[in-house]
């Protein structure tokens, strides 16, 4: 019984191996923070190295991607990290979206929540590790758009609004 029980697992391992993954290569740039935003060299360094394989539209995937089913967690991984916040596509969103997001991007920041450790585990991505300065350079850069902002558009126009919920009948 175990002899089939492995058989049929090594089975679907080789089948899923022909499962093609749609990969997160596309570079549109159309909507990239840059068009909107400053960017200097070392925050773009640190976005590049930290960030851009989970929140831009250009991923750069390790040989074991191409392993499955490894691949299809880190394109699930990939997919997530560009719904919660995509530079590829930042200035396609509200202005009170961006300030958000980059509000948010200080946070998880400063709280040692982004990059994820999961991304640096055994030493992989290991340029993606960031240091107290760099962390540093990110939210002072983040804090500096968001001041931009603030001084360019009105308020209102900065702040998320919820949905009114329909009145009581």
């Amino acid at each position: 019984m175990i002899k089939k029980i492995s058989i049929g697992i090594i089975v679907i391992l080789i089948a899923i191996q022909f499962i093609p993954v749609e990969k997160n290569i596309s570079n549109d740039e159309t909507y990239h923070i840059s068009k909107s935003y400053d960017i200097p060299d070392n925050v773009n360094t640190i976005l590049k190295n930290a960030c851009n394989d989970c929140h831009s539209n250009l991923t750069t995937y390790p040989w074991y991607s191409n392993i499955q089913p490894i691949g299809f967690w880190l394109n699930d991984h990939v997919n997530d990290g560009k719904r919660h916040l995509n530079f590829s596509e930042f200035i396609n969103r509200p202005l009170a979206y961006q300030n958000h997001k980059l509000e948010e991007t200080i946070e998880m920041v400063e709280e040692n929540e982004m990059p994820l450790p999961s991304y640096t585990y055994l030493g992989l991505h290991s340029e993606a590790k960031l240091t107290s300065e760099e962390r540093e350079i990110l939210i002072d850069w983040a804090k500096d758009q968001m001041a931009m902002l603030k001084a360019t558009y009105p308020a209102d126009s900065l702040v998320r609004r919820r949905p009114t919920p329909p009145p009581a009948q």
